[in-house]
């Protein structure tokens, strides 16, 4: 993202670093033309895939025939309704779990190094593979191997909320869930506001969806009356909403959020010279 500060934290990112073993040399060393690794984006909401993803990711999808998923059943689940062109039964598809493991990367990735080999496709469960979802180690892996690597277009909840958000676009972090307990909660939201208002950018973070309302109760009542919140609930699905207030505003008539998933957004106004701007 050119002119942006994007901070994701990625649950796989302790396996992001892998030495280059002896047993597994760089593809490009062996003249063999490896298949692509393709990042394939999957639906966030229950919508038809055509409603929010490109004909070229569609088509990719329809014609892969490998696939690493986070999970096996919602994968074949997704391929189905996106309209695959082979029996779903006759895929290979490898669940890599929500926490990958670094010591079976080469294992998955060995398959795409090999005469003939086929493409591959990482899918998560919702939203795009090694963006706040599993992912990134095993990119990393096959881009030391020489593995080509293709991200696909489609769906990411926290674009969707910042563009929505009428917050500062230029200058944002993902920050993945906040600490669950009160006091380390709440001392994590006033953290994020000095932040944003020391930086003049915007903070973006989600929640487990039963505690949606908790948490914009706590926003509402630990930040500063003027700093702007983002709710922004179902985002592409039937029951989507995203709406932007002020703390005060939130605070004076505080809803009741779905039990959807939530992406949180917070921009508090800057201090320059004595004076406030956003």
């Amino acid at each position: 993202l050119v002119g942006s500060e994007m901070c994701i934290r990625d649950r796989c990112s302790p396996s992001l670093a892998f030495p280059r073993s002896r047993d597994s040399p760089s593809i490009k060393d062996t003249g063999i033309m490896a298949a692509t690794l393709y990042l394939l984006p999957n639906r966030i909401a229950e919508t038809e895939p055509e409603a929010v993803l490109p004909a070229q990711t569609l088509s990719v999808l329809r014609n892969c025939r490998r696939f690493l998923a986070e999970n096996a059943r919602s994968a074949r689940r997704f391929l189905k309704a996106a309209g695959h062109l082979g029996p779903i039964d006759t895929l290979e598809i490898i669940e890599i779990g929500h926490e990958p493991d670094a010591g079976q990367f080469d294992a998955w990735l060995a398959p795409m190094t090999k005469v003939g080999a086929s493409d591959t496709a990482v899918v998560s469960e919702s939203g795009c593979p090694a963006v706040a979802d599993p992912g990134a180690g095993i990119v990393r892996r096959a881009s030391l191997l020489g593995i080509p690597v293709k991200p696909l277009v489609g769906p990411c909840s926290m674009l969707l909320t910042l563009m929505a958000s009428g917050m500062n676009g230029q200058r944002f972090r993902f920050l993945g869930y906040l600490p669950i307990e009160r006091e380390e909660r709440d001392a994590a939201i006033r953290s994020i506001e000095a932040e944003s208002r020391r930086l003049g950018e915007t903070e973006l973070f989600i929640e487990t969806p039963y505690r949606n309302t908790k948490m914009l109760k706590a926003l509402a009542e630990s930040l500063c009356p003027e700093t702007l919140i983002t709710a922004a609930t179902d985002v592409t699905g039937s029951g989507e909403s995203i709406v932007t207030k002020t703390a005060l505003e939130w605070k004076k008539a505080l809803p009741e959020l779905p039990k959807l998933p939530t992406v949180f957004a917070v921009m508090a106004e800057m201090k320059t010279g004595g004076r406030r701007h956003r």
